[in-house]
């Protein structure tokens, strides 16, 4: 019988370890080993993204937090601009050569703000959107960051 999946649920950190295990899940989703719905025969679907959603954090940056891959159409990106709107959330757009760089990029500037008290992060649920440059009007790859706020 075949599955499609229509999110997959990781518990992880941000240690080396942890890193290794999000990038397993990632290829193993790219490679149709895990198959989400956003994708088809190794092509994305349309009308579908991937994001990936972070949640149930142990304490901070530093503790355990749940990674989810899920699917959304365009109106979760809608529904999030509205709560940047009203201030529930800070938008991160950072852009690179490759999906790795700008994600550094844009979870590098989380950690500056947050350090330097600029953005208090509510550690509830916050989302990541990247985009590879194949796929974008620049040619470069783009990270999308909506970090919950208190």
């Amino acid at each position: 019988m075949a599955y499609t999946f229509k999110s997959v649920t990781i518990r992880t950190d941000n240690s080396e370890s942890g890193m290794a295990k999000i990038n397993e899940l990632w290829a193993d989703i790219m490679q149709g080993k895990v198959p989400l719905e956003f994708m088809e025969n190794g092509a994305p679907v349309k009308g579908l993204s991937p994001i990936s959603s972070y949640s149930n954090y142990e304490n901070d940056e530093k503790g355990k937090y749940d990674l989810s891959v899920m699917s959304v159409t365009a109106d979760f990106f809608a529904k999030m601009e509205e709560l940047v709107a009203q201030g529930k959330y800070v938008k991160i757009d950072e852009s690179g050569e490759t999906i790795s760089e700008c994600a550094n990029k844009a979870w590098s500037k989380v950690l500056r703000l947050a350090a330097s008290g600029e953005m208090k992060r509510a550690f509830s649920v916050d989302y990541e959107s990247t985009v590879p440059a194949a796929y974008t009007k620049d040619g470069k790859a783009h990270c999308y960051l909506y970090i919950a706020i208190k």
